[in-house]
C-alpha cells in the first residue's frame, strides 16, 4: 500500500495524458515532426500537451493525497513536499518520452509492444528525476522494500490496466 501511495502521481501521469488527447485531440508533437536518419524522433503520440497534462495531473493526485493525508489518515502515509510532487509526474512523463525515442531508434512503430520497457520506463524516470532534485526525500520515502515492490508489481498493474482500457476502447493495444 505504502508503494501504491508514493508511486500514485507517476502511476497516473501517463494514462492521464492519454485519456485527456483522446478528448481533446492530438496537439503538436514534442518532436515537431523532425527525424534522425529518417525516424522519427518521437513521433506523433508524444506531444506537449499531453505531456504537460498528464504532469499537471500527477501532481494534482500528490496533492489530493497530501490533502486525504492530513484531513484523515493522521499524517500515517508519507507527505509529498514540493519538489517530489513535481517530480515524480514529471519523470514519469520524461521516462516514457525516453523509452519513445529508443523505440523509435529500434523501428518499433507507435504502440507496438517492447516489453518491460513500456512497464518501467516512467519508473525509471519518475525516480532519476527525483533523486536528482529531491534525494534525501526519496531515500527517505523508498526504502529497498518499496523499490522491489514497485519492480515487481508494476509490470503486472500497468499490464492489467492497459487491458482493461483496451476492453473498454480506451487504449489501441492491450499492453
Amino acid at each position: 500500500i505504502l508503494m501504491l501511495w508514493l508511486m500514485m502521481p507517476a502511476y497516473l501521469a501517463n494514462p492521464a495524458a492519454s485519456l485527456i488527447i483522446s478528448f481533446t485531440g492530438q496537439g503538436v508533437p514534442i518532436d515537431f515532426g523532425q527525424e534522425i536518419n529518417g525516424k522519427r524522433i518521437l513521433g506523433d503520440g508524444k506531444t506537449f500537451k499531453g505531456f504537460f497534462a498528464g504532469a499537471i495531473f500527477g501532481i494534482a493526485v500528490a496533492a489530493f493525497e497530501n490533502f486525504i493525508n492530513s484531513h484523515f489518515l493522521n499524517k500515517s502515509m508519507p507527505i509529498f513536499t514540493f519538489i517530489p510532487m513535481i517530480t515524480l509526474p514529471f519523470g514519469a512523463m520524461i521516462g516514457d518520452l525516453v523509452a519513445s525515442m529508443f523505440k523509435r531508434r529500434l523501428n518499433l512503430e507507435r504502440g507496438q509492444a517492447f516489453p518491460i520497457v513500456d512497464q518501467l520506463d516512467f519508473v525509471f524516470g519518475a525516480w532519476i528525476v527525483t533523486i536528482i532534485f529531491a534525494f534525501n526525500w526519496f531515500f527517505a520515502n523508498f526504502t529497498t522494500n518499496i523499490i522491489v515492490a514497485a519492480l515487481i508489481l508494476t509490470p503486472i498493474l500497468h499490464l492489467l490496466t492497459n487491458l482493461i482500457g483496451y476492453k473498454l476502447g480506451l487504449s489501441r493495444e492491450p499492453w
